[in-house]
C-alpha cells in the first residue's frame, strides 16, 4: 500500500529550457549543382520526395553541352586529317623523300589534335557524366539516395553560368541537428557533454534524447543569443528540418543537497510537507524547504537529514488523517 523512501545526499541537477529548430546534419547533406548554363526543361521530384541514387531529378536543354558535341565532333575530324598526315609525313620519311623535321611536326600536329579530342571528351564526362545527348540536353541524376529537402529550381528556370546556387539538397534524415537558443545570461549553463531532452508539438508527450556536442563561440548578430547543436538519430524520420523545438538541457552542478523522489512531497497551504517513517506505528508529518525539483527528484535545503525515510505512495491518505483534514 505504501513506498518508503530513504533521503540522501546527491548532487543537485539544473535544467534549462530552450527554444531550437530541427536542421538537417550537415555531414549526410548533398547539394546538387548545375554542370552547365541552360533552360530547366522539367523537374521530376518534389520538395520532401523521397529519391534513390541515379533517379532523374531534372532535365536541361544547355548550349554548353549542344556546344561540347559540335567541338566534339570538329576534333575527332582533326585527329583523323592529323592522323592520315602523320601516315604520309612517316612514310615519305622512311624512304627518304622527307625530312625528319616534316616528320616530327606531323607528329607533334596530330599529338596536339589528340589533345584537343580528349579535353572535349574530359568536358563531357564532367558536366554530365554521360547523362547528356548531341542535342544539349542534359539530365540531372540523384547523386545519393534520400530525401529532397530543398528546391530552388520549377520547369522554365534560367541557369546562368555565374549561378552559384544548388539546385536540390537531398539528405538521409537518419540523423538531424537541433540549434537552440541559449541567452546571454544563461551561457554558464550549458556546456558540451550535457544531456538535452527534445520535444516537439508534432509529437505530443515523445521525448528524444541527445547531447550538446557543439557550441558557438559568437552571438547571433540579430537576436543576441548563442547557438547550441544537439545532435540526434531519426528514427522514423519523424523529425523534420524547420520544425520548431523545445529543448531541456539538464546539467549537474557540484552543489549537493538532501534529495528525496518529488512525488513523496504533499502541497498543502502553500507550504510542503512530508510523512516520515519512524516504525509501522510511529509516523510524522513534517514540513521541508524545497530548492527545486528536477527529473521527478526534489531537493530539500531544511527538514530533512540523510538517512530519514518518507513515504512516496499513498502519502496523501496518511498525511490526511495525522493531521486531521
Amino acid at each position: 500500500m505504501i513506498t518508503i523512501d530513504t533521503a540522501r545526499t546527491s548532487t543537485m541537477k539544473d535544467e534549462l529550457t530552450l527554444s531550437g529548430e530541427v536542421s538537417s546534419d550537415d555531414n549526410n547533406v548533398v547539394k546538387v549543382f548545375p554542370f552547365s548554363s541552360g533552360q530547366v526543361v522539367s523537374v521530376k521530384v518534389s520538395l520532401g520526395d523521397k529519391v534513390t541514387k541515379g533517379q532523374t531529378l531534372a532535365i536541361m536543354r544547355s548550349a554548353d553541352v549542344a556546344g561540347n558535341y559540335t567541338d566534339l565532333s570538329s576534333t575527332q575530324s582533326d585527329v583523323a586529317v592529323a592522323k592520315r598526315q602523320l601516315d604520309q609525313a612517316e612514310s615519305l620519311y622512311k624512304n627518304g623523300i622527307s625530312s625528319e623535321r616534316d616528320y616530327t611536326e606531323a607528329k607533334e600536329n596530330y599529338n596536339k589534335a589528340v589533345a584537343a579530342n580528349r579535353k572535349v571528351k574530359q568536358q563531357l564526362t564532367i558536366n554530365g557524366g554521360g547523362n547528356t545527348s548531341e542535342n544539349g540536353s542534359l539530365v540531372i541524376k540523384a547523386p545519393e539516395s534520400g530525401y529532397v529537402i530543398e528546391k530552388n529550381i520549377t520547369a522554365g528556370s534560367f541557369i546562368r553560368q555565374d549561378n552559384a546556387g544548388s539546385m536540390f539538397t537531398i539528405s538521409n534524415m537518419q540523423d538531424v541537428w537541433i540549434w537552440a537558443n541559449v541567452f546571454e545570461s544563461d551561457i554558464s549553463k550549458v556546456k558540451t557533454g550535457y544531456t538535452a531532452k527534445v520535444t516537439t508539438i508534432a509529437y505530443p508527450g515523445k521525448v528524444f534524447t541527445g547531447k550538446v556536442n557543439e557550441i558557438s563561440s559568437v552571438l547571433d548578430p540579430d537576436n543576441k543569443v548563442m547557438k547550441v547543436k544537439i545532435a540526434l538519430p531519426n528514427p522514423g524520420m519523424l523529425l523534420k528540418p524547420e520544425m520548431f523545438t523545445n529543448v531541456v538541457v539538464t546539467n549537474s552542478e557540484n552543489t549537493q543537497a538532501v534529495s528525496i523522489p518529488a512525488k513523496a512531497i504533499v502541497f498543502d497551504s502553500s507550504k510542503n510537507y512530508v510523512v516520515i517513517y519512524n516504525s509501522k506505528c510511529d509516523l510524522q508529518v513534517r514540513e521541508v524547504s524545497v530548492i527545486k525539483t528536477v527529473d521527478d527528484v526534489s531537493y530539500i535545503a531544511s527538514g530533512l537529514k540523510p538517512g530519514d525515510k518518507v513515504i512516496s505512495k499513498n502519502q496523501l491518505l496518511l498525511y490526511d488523517a495525522i493531521t486531521g483534514d
